[in-house]
């Protein structure tokens, strides 16, 4: 699931980088949209991360 929403997530934010914001940059376009990628892949595994420990508290 978590690779699911990173590969997901690249291309939409090409798409909002070239179309909304208009940004002509393909170096520009790569980089925020590698790093919106990115951070969903870290936000997930720390929500994940954060259900394992709580889990194992309950336990």
């Amino acid at each position: 699931m978590q690779e699911i929403l990173t590969a997901v997530t690249y291309p939409i934010v090409w798409l909002i980088c070239s179309y909304i914001l208009k940004i002509e940059s393909g170096l520009a376009k790569l980089l925020i949209s590698l790093t919106a990628a990115i951070l969903i892949y870290v936000l997930i595994g720390i929500k994940q991360s954060q259900k394992e420990n709580k889990k194992e508290d309950e336990d």
